[in-house]
């Protein structure tokens, strides 16, 4: 029984160490370590059933204390309880929780005959669990080493799962030296040589990447956060509606006035629905103008409607400096549950049983760039992605055959409060700027607003602010971009190789295992 209990006290630690080591909390060296405990515990469990039981307790420990913002949110969005919302983390932690099952059936699989090493046997496990187990917001042990912008680099070639294959490695690695250190000398040693090799080649890349971007055209963009409490009850009147396109604009005008070439404002920041039949900005005897006494281009968030096919459409749309409108996107990664709801259009009765507000959005048609010319004559190439599609790493793969020179995230995350995933999220686009070698702005709702370089470094930020218990006015970033080349790096020619090759690799050392077996 006190093994038993040290066995869950052990996967328990690992899940706290886990969720710790990453934003909000940043204790990101924890990373290195986070993994041993719940390996001892794995590697010790006296059945492959109690080894899962562990593994899946751990992801839950790790889930539960990254993502408690859920309970918030869902109490804002859906106007949910807190019981009912605790319950929906619960479920969210339970399914997440497949991913250290996954982690913790291949590591166990690949022990079995005790020749394979944790510092092989942990990457493989947790690269699989991350590559096959589906989840609505995409996250993975990479996150913790977000601000780390040697360790990330290999996020070109590899996406983010070469990070985790990095953090997991090394934690093998000290496993195996504390079960049979004679043994483990060389697995270690390898180890350290392949981290190394990354530290190196990402010293290497940041170097060549600066010296482009020192010779690149540059643009200056003011990012809008309007710090706007949004509302689900359609209780929104025209006069709230009027305040907040002032706000939007006012703010415009000083950061035009600071010298923004473009401005960009968030996911959905025009307050009322725009028809989708619009090709030029309102006049300016009209209240909806759009661009009012505003000189630059302006790249804004708004609702659309086709009003001939009743669909609804979540845009950016791009205004030029003449309030042409010259750049059209439509969110093409609805968010499950939010923006639309699995299942609606097969059982459109349930639509009786949802809040107003909830499952209304229609998905475009696929990434887009905008062409843009600034005031030098440099073309450049934009590519909008709104909301969490800058931390989908298959979705952005498409964005970087668009070949842009400057991603463009428009986001709310007012719904979340500002203590957690505002932070988490920036924290994954972060991913996305190494992967596509990109540099990208945010401008989000309530922050976190931020330019990111091609390199993943958070050159210039907002604050966070809740909106619903802490109103700020709205706040403005001015930053200067410099323009990236626009070719496909590896992980957008390549994708997903590191995971096909973990898969590969497991299952041939599975083989071989079985086949030297005795009979």
């Amino acid at each position: 029984m006190r093994q038993i209990t040290l066995l869950w006290a052990l996967a328990t630690a690992s899940g706290c160490l886990w969720f710790l080591a990453c934003p909000p909390y940043d204790a990101s060296w924890l990373a290195w370590v986070a993994a041993v405990p719940g390996l001892l515990a794995i590697e010790r469990a006296p059945t492959l059933r109690a080894a899962l039981a562990l593994g899946a307790w751990a992801g839950a420990v790790e889930s539960i204390g990254g993502f408690y913002w859920l309970i918030e949110c869902l109490g804002r969005f859906a106007d949910f309880p807190w019981i009912a919302g605790a319950g929906v983390l619960a479920l969210f932690a339970a399914a997440r929780s497949l991913i250290f099952v996954a982690y913790a059936f291949v590591v166990r699989e690949l022990r079995r005959g005790g020749r394979v090493p944790l510092a092989l046997a942990a990457p493989l496990g947790m690269v699989l669990g991350e590559w096959a187990v589906p989840q609505l917001f995409p996250s993975g042990q990479f996150i913790s080493q977000a601000w780390h912008p040697l360790v990330i680099q290999v996020a070109e070639l590899t996406g983010p799962a070469g990070v985790t294959a990095l953090l997991m490695a090394v934690n093998g690695a000290l496993l195996d030296l504390g079960l049979a250190r004679r043994r483990a000398l060389a697995p270690a040693a390898l180890t350290a040589a392949v981290l190394a090799a990354a530290l190196v080649f990402g010293a290497v890349r940041m170097r060549q990447v600066d010296a482009a971007a020192s010779a690149a055209p540059r643009l200056r963009i003011g990012l809008v956060q309007p710090n706007v409490a949004y509302r689900n009850d359609g209780q929104f009147s025209s006069a709230e509606a009027l305040r907040e396109l002032d706000t939007l604009q006012s703010e415009t005008r000083a950061l035009e006035r600071g010298g923004a070439e473009l401005a960009v404002w968030s996911e959905g920041s025009y307050p009322v629905t725009l028809p989708r039949e619009l090709v030029h900005d309102f006049g300016a005897d009209s209240a909806a103008m759009i661009r009012r006494d505003v000189g630059i281009p302006v790249l804004i968030g708004a609702d659309t409607y086709d009003s001939a096919r009743e669909l609804a459409y979540n845009s950016a749309w791009l205004l030029d400096s003449n309030g042409a409108i010259t750049g059209r996107y439509d969110k093409s990664r609805l968010l499950a549950f939010g923006e639309y709801i699995p299942g609606l259009h097969w059982f459109p009765v349930l639509r009786k049983l949802i809040p107003a507000g909830l499952g209304r959005f229609e998905p475009g048609a696929g990434p887009a760039a905008f062409a843009f010319t600034d005031p030098r004559g440099h073309a450049w190439r934009f590519a909008p992605v709104i909301c969490y599609e800058d931390i989908l790493s298959d979705y952005l793969r498409e964005v970087g055959r668009e070949r842009p020179t400057l991603l463009v995230n428009l986001t709310v995350d007012s719904w979340y409060g500002a203590r957690a995933e505002p932070w988490q999220h920036l924290a994954l686009a972060v991913f996305g700027a190494v992967e596509l070698r990109t540099p990208m702005v945010r401008a989000v709702n309530s922050g976190v607003s931020a330019l990111i370089d091609a390199s993943g470094r958070l050159r210039a930020r907002t604050e966070a602010y809740d909106p619903y218990v802490n109103p700020r006015p709205a706040t403005g970033l001015l930053v200067e971009v410099a323009a990236a080349s626009g070719a496909a790096t590896p992980f957008v020619s390549y994708g997903e190789w590191l995971a096909y090759l973990c898969a590969g690799l497991t299952v041939l050392i599975g083989w071989r295992q079985r086949r030297a077996a005795p009979t």
